[in-house]
C-alpha cells in the first residue's frame, strides 16, 4: 500500500496526465479555437505597436520607431483644444441619454415579450424586431433622413397638412440628438432582448407556481420574481456598457451629422476620424483614442469593482 506522501507526490503526476488525455481527446476543438486566436493576435495585439505613435511626431517617411519622441505634446494638446473638448462633452451626454433611456429598453421589451401568450405572435414580433440590427448604418441612415425630411418626409408632410411649416429635423440642434437616441433604440431594441429573454428562459418556474400561490398576479410576478431573477445579467451589461461610455455611436452619427449640428453631434470618434483620416494628424488622433480607451478600461474596473462590494454579481 501506498504511504500519504506517495499518494501526495503521484497525485500531481496523474491530474497533468489526466489533463494531457482529455486535451487530446478534444484536439479537434483546440485546433478550431487556435484559428481565431491567432486572427485575434495577428490584427488585435500586433497593431498595438501603432499606439507608439501617439507619444511621437509621427513622420510615414521616418516611420513609426524613428520619428522623434514628442514629450507627451499631443495629451497637453488635447484638454486645450476647444474641439476635443466639445467632443468629450458631446460623447458623455449622448452617451449618458442612451444608458438611461437605450440600455433599458431591451430588458423592458424582453419581459413584456415573455408575457405574450399566443406564440406565433410572439415569434412575429421578435422577427421584426430583430431586423434593423442586421441593417447597417448606411442604409438606415438614407431612411431615417428621407423620413425626416423636409421635402419628401412623411413626418414633414403630416406638419403641413396641419398648416404648418416644414422643419428640417437633421439640421435643428435641438431635435438631432433625440432622433438618434429613438433610432438607436429602434435598431437595437429586438437584438438587445435576447440576451434577457435567454435569461428569463432559464428562471425555475416553481418561482412563479410559489409567487401565484401567493396571490400575485402577472404584474406582480414580473416585478418580483422575473425582473430580480435577471438581474446579474443586468448587471453585467450595464458594466459592459458603462466601460464603453465614450463609445456614442461611430456609425450611426457618421452617417447622420452634418456640419450644421457639429455643436450637439460631434463625438470623440467622429473628431479623430476628421484629425487622422481628413487632416492627416495620425499622431494627435492616435493620442485620442489612447485616451479614449484608458478612460473605457478605468471605468469597467472600478464599475466592476464598486457592484463586487455591494453585491455578489459582476464580470469576475
Amino acid at each position: 500500500m501506498q504511504t500519504a506522501l506517495q499518494k501526495a507526490e503521484t497525485t500531481p503526476e496523474r491530474k497533468t496526465k489526466a489533463t494531457w488525455v482529455q486535451m487530446k481527446k478534444m484536439k479537434g476543438l483546440y485546433f478550431m479555437m487556435l484559428i481565431p486566436m491567432v486572427m485575434l493576435f495577428i490584427f488585435h495585439y500586433i497593431p498595438m505597436y501603432g499606439i507608439l505613435i501617439a507619444f511621437k511626431n509621427f513622420s510615414p517617411g521616418l516611420g513609426i520607431w524613428d520619428s522623434p519622441w514628442n514629450n507627451f505634446e499631443h495629451f497637453k494638446r488635447l484638454f486645450s483644444d476647444f474641439l476635443f473638448l466639445r467632443a468629450l462633452k458631446n460623447t458623455i451626454v449622448i452617451s449618458l441619454l442612451k444608458i438611461v433611456i437605450v440600455f433599458p429598453a431591451p430588458i423592458i421589451f424582453a419581459i413584456l415579450l415573455n408575457e405574450i401568450k399566443n406564440e406565433k405572435f410572439k415569434k412575429v414580433t421578435q422577427s421584426i424586431s430583430y431586423l434593423p440590427h442586421f441593417m447597417s448604418w448606411v442604409i438606415l441612415s438614407a431612411m431615417v433622413i428621407e423620413v425626416f425630411s423636409p421635402q419628401r418626409g412623411i413626418i414633414n408632410f403630416f406638419i403641413t397638412l396641419f398648416g404648418g411649416d416644414p422643419i428640417n429635423f437633421m439640421a435643428d440642434k435641438t431635435s438631432f440628438v433625440p432622433i438618434l437616441i429613438l433610432t438607436d433604440m429602434w435598431k437595437e431594441i429586438g437584438w438587445g432582448a435576447i440576451i434577457y429573454l435567454a435569461s428569463i428562459a432559464s428562471i425555475d418556474p416553481q418561482l412563479y407556481e410559489a409567487a401565484e400561490m401567493d396571490g400575485a398576479g402577472r404584474f406582480h410576478k414580473m416585478i418580483h420574481v422575473t425582473l430580480p431573477s435577471i438581474m446579474p445579467m443586468v448587471i453585467i451589461m450595464f458594466i459592459l456598457r458603462l466601460g464603453s461610455i465614450l463609445n456614442a455611436g461611430f456609425d450611426q452619427i457618421l452617417n447622420l451629422y452634418n456640419p450644421l449640428v457639429y455643436e450637439v453631434a460631434d463625438i470623440i470618434d467622429t473628431y479623430v476620424y476628421r484629425s487622422g483620416l481628413e487632416q492627416f494628424q495620425f499622431d494627435y488622433a492616435t493620442a485620442v483614442g489612447l485616451f479614449k480607451n484608458v478612460v473605457g478600461i478605468v471605468l469597467i474596473l472600478t464599475a466592476n469593482a464598486i457592484i463586487r462590494r455591494k453585491s455578489e454579481h459582476g464580470i469576475w
